[in-house]
């Protein structure tokens, strides 16, 4: 499972639309509106005309808290005055928590006066879910911890039988049964939307209504294909300080056209061990290896190849990867771990058709760059691409060691790196 962090802005869109179904009191209407750079205001007020009528907030969105402490909110303001702090900030460098990049988004919602602040958050663990209710919310949550009420849902016994009203009427009084409704609705929305964290600090009662102002977001992306139809349209922005490069966007984009599972993430262009691993787990498995060998600081890439991408997807996938790795010559070489568990669905020799035919039109950079290869690999027509990979290396005149599923997965990473890294 990996966690990946989602705008406020989809977050409460999710809220909006999806807790009535757990809630039928709740009335928060999820007026928002998103900038980006390219937006058009005029055409954005136009399409949601309550942003000319409504006293508004704005704030930065990018996957940073803290937004107030750093004078980055703008409060009770009007059409003018948003597009003004719009005008001044969008495209701005600032440093948050000691990284530094662009301000390139925006919330736009109406302002809420309120006279108190609580505090809601919900996390997974490996044995259940965490809940953690306060009735002292906002930027002094972390200050006042001991007022902190912590609720443990066990994943076999889950909520149904739990009673939050006996520790929430301590320090809520009145307000209890109506925040007890809430965060139970609320837990029944984390668990059935593929959340693995959530944080509404502060919400507050504007009326008798319970309002989320500040919101903060985590999704289990093992969830997006059971929830492809309820996440819609919503996207996982990269977080804050760091800009996709020409090749990770292209990824990215081949990725996002395919069932299958496209992903790369550079960590050090001049690193000497390149990785081209089939599978998210087996991803991980080889990194770890890699590291725990002493190797981490020449790692070059993170990411995989998986899903059954077909022989057109593997071939750009893999022209990205020796590109990039050809574009700084090392007078020790470079190494490329082309691994994987054995799949159970992949077909091992369409892919290892798409891998040649990169590795054909990048012969003579590969040469020039001093690369071994070493593949390890099982499945579905593992045979016939195995072989395919031997042919390859025997006329290529690029060294390559192939093994298949007798050979522990990760039993090419010390042999390459106790072999050709020395």
């Amino acid at each position: 499972m990996a966690q990946r962090g989602i705008r406020e802005y989809d977050a409460k869109r999710l809220l909006a639309k999806y807790l009535p179904e757990y809630l039928n009191d709740f009335s928060y209407r999820g007026d928002l509106a998103l900038v980006g750079p390219e937006t058009d205001l005029e055409g954005l007020a136009n399409t949601n005309p309550w942003l000319r009528t409504e006293r508004l907030v704005v704030k930065p969105d990018q996957l940073f808290g803290k937004r107030g402490k750093y004078g980055l909110v703008l409060l009770d303001a009007n059409w003018d005055g948003v597009k003004k702090y719009l005008n001044e900030n969008m495209g701005a460098e600032v440093v948050v928590g000691g990284i530094a990049g662009k301000l390139t988004h925006f919330l736009i919602e109406p302002f809420i006066p309120h006279d108190e602040e609580l505090y809601v958050a919900i996390s997974s663990d490996y044995d259940g879910d965490n809940i953690f209710i306060s009735p002292q919310g906002g930027i002094s949550v972390e200050e006042n911890w001991d007022r902190v009420i912590r609720v443990h849902v066990d994943a076999l016994e889950g909520i149904d039988n739990m009673d939050l009203r006996a520790q929430l009427e301590r320090s809520l009084a009145g307000k209890a049964a109506s925040v007890e409704k809430f965060v139970l609705a609320l837990y029944q929305f984390y668990a059935e939307l593929g959340f693995a964290y959530l944080e509404i600090n502060p919400f507050a009662f504007h009326g008798s209504s319970i309002v989320p102002l500040d919101m903060v977001a985590k999704l289990d992306d093992a969830e997006e294909y059971w929830q492809r139809k309820r996440w819609d349209s919503l996207a996982f922005p990269e977080p804050f300080g760091r800009s996709l490069s020409r090749e990770e966007q292209f990824i990215k984009d081949l990725d996002s056209k395919t069932g299958a599972s496209l992903k790369l993430t550079i960590l050090n262009p001049e690193g000497r061990v390149w990785t081209m691993v089939a599978g998210g787990g087996a991803s991980v498995i080889y990194a770890d290896t890699i590291c725990d060998l002493g190797y981490a600081r020449e790692m070059a890439n993170y990411g995989e190849y998986s899903g059954d991408p077909n022989t057109e997807e593997t071939y750009y996938y893999t022209k990205t990867i020796l590109d990039l790795m050809t574009r700084h010559i090392s007078p020790e070489g470079k190494v490329l771990l082309i691994g994987g568990a054995i799949a159970n669905f992949t077909d091992v020799a369409k892919t290892f058709k798409g891998v040649v035919m990169a590795l054909e039109e990048e012969k003579e950079k590969l040469q020039a760059a001093g690369v071994k290869i070493y593949v390890r690999r099982g499945g579905p027509n593992f045979e016939q691409g195995l072989k395919l990979m031997r042919e390859e290396g025997l006329k290529l005149g690029v060294p390559i060691e192939v093994y298949g599923p007798e050979t522990h997965m990760t039993r090419i990473v010390p042999l390459a790196l106790e072999g050709a890294m020395q």
